[in-house]
């Protein structure tokens, strides 16, 4: 299935108290320069590139603290980084000329993500399962999900998250191999699905689903369904 429309990242950071808002930035990077191949080859320092938009000494949970959650995405304007934060990023922190840049303040969906809602989603994830005991020496281990396997955890995984799933389509992605031995196997899934619990969906926006957040996996972007 084909996803119409733009899909962006969420609006707003929710907290109980009340509504803060988050920033969604958008790179279109120059592919001629050797940093911008270099960090896009490397996902130790694709990684440590994102986080150079939000402050430094966060401690060693930065990139939650912050909401850092990106994704790399090939469109009809070439490659481009998505990037969202319930900080506002600091884009003097990029180095000049790395790429074309625009920031907005969203604001306006997750108020409208409401019981019933249709919605149009993308998410690059991590399906995984831990495999049990009857798996012999593997038993333990983390197994990667392709294909139909994969499809169910993220059904499974977005009722979990307030989305009860009406169509998908899943595309394996490059394998994410970072620190020379943590793996991540990557799949996109597109589709579209109803809002059963916005609260939930709301923070599944805000603070990303599965495996490998700090690496480009588990935001979850969504867009209204036109009428």
């Amino acid at each position: 299935m084909q996803v119409r429309g733009r899909l962006l990242g969420p609006p707003h950071r929710l907290y109980r108290g009340g509504v803060v808002t988050a920033w969604l930035v958008r790179i279109l990077p120059d592919l001629r320069r050797q940093d911008v191949n270099n960090d896009l080859a490397d996902p130790d320092r694709l990684h440590k590139r994102m986080m150079l938009l939000v402050p430094d000494e966060m401690g060693e949970e930065a990139r939650a603290q912050a909401g850092v959650l990106f994704r790399v995405e090939d469109t009809r304007n070439g490659l481009q980084l998505l990037v969202q934060s319930s900080m506002k990023p600091d884009l003097s922190r990029l180095p000049d000329g790395y790429g074309e840049i625009a920031l907005r303040e969203l604001d306006g969906l997750l108020s409208r993500l409401t019981m019933g809602v249709s919605v149009h989603y993308r998410i690059d994830a991590n399906p995984s399962k831990r495999l049990g005991k009857n798996a012999g020496p593997k038993t333990g281990k983390i197994q990667a999900l392709r294909g139909a396997a994969a499809e169910e955890w993220w059904v499974a995984r977005a009722a979990a998250n307030g989305l009860a799933v009406s169509t998908v389509s899943s595309q394996s992605q490059k394998d994410i191999r970072a620190k020379g031995s943590v793996r991540h196997a990557v799949v996109r899934f597109d589709g579209s699905a109803v809002v059963t619990d916005p609260e939930a969906v709301r923070m599944a926006v805000l603070q990303g689903i599965g495996r490998g957040k700090a690496y480009g996996c588990g935001l979850l972007s969504l867009a209204l369904a036109q009428r």
